[in-house]
């Protein structure tokens, strides 16, 4: 038995498919069908189902996956020690992002990052929250950039910045000349806010700061979309108002940001943090990543010191 083989077999766990795993090993399917096909013989036992469209797990194979999860991830470690020792800042390093953070924090570190690390290889996935909490806890992902507390107590949480919400009202809706918000003003006209569709994390806190589990359908139509792009367009078009975190509206244009309206004090915002299993042991480079995200975020928001409502505190 070899730390290879047990990466195979995590490989074609995770995609269900030989040739698709022999590809992300950088091997020929035929030589990660071999040694697989050896590690079952000696051990005696099928790993997978191949009868199966796509190749499942056998009983036995899912125990023996997830022991070997954990050997490949202890052995990994052991490189992970002696960079920290060295103090080499490189390597491979698995990073998820919520989709409503990606777009708008990843342009503004990313290249920064790039030319300050370059022996850093960073591998970047839009994951939402559901997911980056099983990777990190299967050591898929080294590390994540989400919306917190998460409460989770495997999972390490530091705090990045606080993005205040920002409301998006167009010329035609009743609320236009209010020059600042309150969160009674949201409470009052629930059936007008669009929102991202479940799943997202920011229709959550939406939903928290509004006290409520879901809004009311008066408009005769129901939405599901995953862009703030279009829910501004929406609201042009005169289908309600809509909240948006305080990043995304940098780029809006001049025009675009006159129907923008802040909230007064305390300011609805979020939590934005870079998780990563208590287990990890790359901390050089979460400690890379947390500096340089952190440093050119402080300059972009301005409200970088706002209180937290409280419905918001216990959003995820």
């Amino acid at each position: 038995m070899t730390i290879t083989q047990l990466h195979y077999v995590l490989a074609v766990a995770e995609h269900k498919n030989f040739t698709v795993a022999a590809d992300k090993c950088f091997v020929t399917q035929p030589t990660l069908s071999m040694q697989i096909q050896k590690l079952e013989e000696e051990l005696d036992i099928q790993i997978f189902d191949r009868g199966k469209k796509p190749i499942q797990l056998t009983d036995v194979g899912q125990k023996i996956v997830n022991q070997a999860r954990n050997i490949v991830n202890e052995s990994d470690r052991i490189k992970d020690i002696v960079d920290q020792q060295k103090g080499f800042v490189g390597g491979d390093f698995k990073i998820g992002i919520i989709p409503t953070v990606m777009p708008t924090l990843l342009p503004m570190f990313m290249a920064n990052f790039v030319n300050r690390y370059p022996k850093v290889n960073l591998i970047i996935e839009e994951r939402n929250t559901e997911e980056i909490i099983r990777m990190l806890k299967n050591g898929q992902l080294d590390a994540a950039i989400a919306a917190t507390p998460l409460n989770e107590e495997t999972i390490k949480e530091i705090v990045l910045y606080y993005e205040p919400f920002v409301a998006y009202v167009p010329e035609n809706n009743p609320s236009y000349q209010k020059k600042e918000f309150e969160v009674e003003d949201l409470e009052a006209n629930l059936s007008n806010i669009l929102l991202l569709q479940d799943g997202h994390c920011f229709r959550n806190n939406v939903l928290n700061i509004c006290r409520t589990s879901a809004l009311p359908h008066d408009n005769h139509f129901q939405i599901e979309s995953g862009s703030f792009e279009t829910m501004v367009r929406l609201a042009d078009e005169g289908l309600g108002m809509t909240l948006l975190p305080y990043l995304h509206t940098l780029d809006m244009s001049e025009k675009s940001k006159t129907k923008l309206r802040q909230f007064k004090e305390p300011k609805p915002s979020r939590e934005v943090s870079l998780i990563y299993s208590k287990k990890e042991l790359k901390l050089h480079i979460i400690d890379a990543l947390r500096n340089t995200i952190s440093g050119v975020v402080r300059g972009a928001i301005a409200f970088q010191d706002v209180a937290i409502s409280s419905p918001l505190q216990k959003a995820k």
